[in-house]
């Protein structure tokens, strides 16, 4: 057996799967940094998710110079109900339900994620057959995962202020901060529809592209290793203090730089 792909099936009346207890046949692969968690209804297509995991790795990867310092879990949850549940208990909040654009979310230590190929049903805004978008939402949450494994709060959930952060270098990191992103937070700047805080750029419309952009702005200006050093920070104070602006002064700078590419 091929040491590298090590395949268990596990058949259990029950079984405690990222919080989650289910009576379902799950299937482990162990493979080099992550392990590998689905349903034996995804048996047939964990391949093409097992490329789209691995070729996300190696976008994060090569934009932050380093591999990922920790063992993670992706786990493929069949339908909504086995996400929900999981996220239920992850995150204490009882009888939630995820909203329908809702896929994917990541932490230091796990990635959980709906099947993609039920994303054409199962989803609002997702598709499985744009294979471009789909590898982004992946890569995006990867990010995650890499950003918690350095973060004074691995799993986001002790943070102050820093919304825009996280999920700005999720969205720059993964690529999903595009032209079209970036010139619609142009015309919202030109037309002085920004909001005044980074606190409410993680909301709305622009969301991705506002967040997005001001961690571009991070990376072009004061470079990749500046922007590595962000990532342990879990307030927005210590984040500006590194960086040695007050949050008026980064709004500003942001803006200048990004009307003039």
């Amino acid at each position: 057996m091929n040491s590298k792909r090590l395949i268990l099936l596990a058949i259990f009346g029950l079984l405690s799967l990222s919080g989650e207890a289910s009576a379902k046949n799950w299937i482990l692969e162990m493979h080099p940094g992550y392990n590998l968690k689905f349903s034996s209804s995804d048996k047939d297509h964990v391949k093409e998710y097992k490329d789209l995991v691995d070729n996300g790795i190696v976008v994060v990867t090569s934009f932050f110079t380093t591999p990922f310092p920790q063992l993670f879990a992706v786990i493929i949850h069949p339908d909504r109900h086995s996400l929900d549940s999981t996220w239920q208990k992850d995150w204490n909040i009882p009888g939630f339900k995820s909203e329908c654009w809702m896929v994917a979310s990541g932490v230091a230590s796990w990635l959980n994620m709906l099947s993609p190929k039920t994303w054409d049903n199962a989803s609002c805004e997702h598709s499985y057959k744009e294979i471009r978008k789909t590898q982004q939402v992946i890569t995006h949450e990867l990010v995650h995962v890499y950003h918690g494994q350095f973060n004074a709060s691995p799993d986001f959930g002790n943070t102050e202020g820093i919304d825009w952060f996280v999920e700005g270098l999720a969205t720059y990191a993964s690529g999903q901060c595009d032209s079209v992103r970036i010139a619609e937070v142009k015309n919202a700047i030109f037309n002085k529809k920004i909001p005044g805080s980074l606190d409410e750029f993680w909301t709305g419309k622009l969301r991705y592209g506002l967040s997005g952009t001001v961690v571009m702005y991070i990376d072009n200006i004061y470079g990749r290793e500046r922007l590595k050093q962000l990532l342990p920070f879990n307030k927005k104070s210590s984040l500006l203090s590194a960086l040695k602006l007050t949050e008026t002064e980064l709004l500003e700078k942001w803006k200048a730089y990004m009307l003039n590419i």
